[in-house]
């Protein structure tokens, strides 16, 4: 059995099209379609702030005073 990952595009029609890679040709085949709808980056975006947006409201992040930098050699 082989397992191949495919990201297509349903079209305006509903039709679902796809081909298959070079070399498997004229042989019966068991196909096993998973159906997952995509939402567009900007949704998943704003679903990310929507949900985390204030989460850190009562245990807010503190930056402690930070050391001083090491004075290095300058590069000749």
């Amino acid at each position: 059995m082989e397992t191949i990952t495919l990201k297509t595009h349903i079209g305006d029609d509903g039709v679902l099209k796809f081909e298959m890679p070079v070399g498997v040709t004229n042989v019966d085949a068991d196909v096993v379609v998973v159906f997952n709808v995509r939402q567009s980056e900007k949704e998943d975006w704003v679903a990310f702030i929507n949900r985390t947006y204030g989460i850190l409201a009562d245990d807010p992040i503190e930056r402690p005073e930070q050391p001083p930098y090491d004075v290095r050699d300058e590069i000749e």
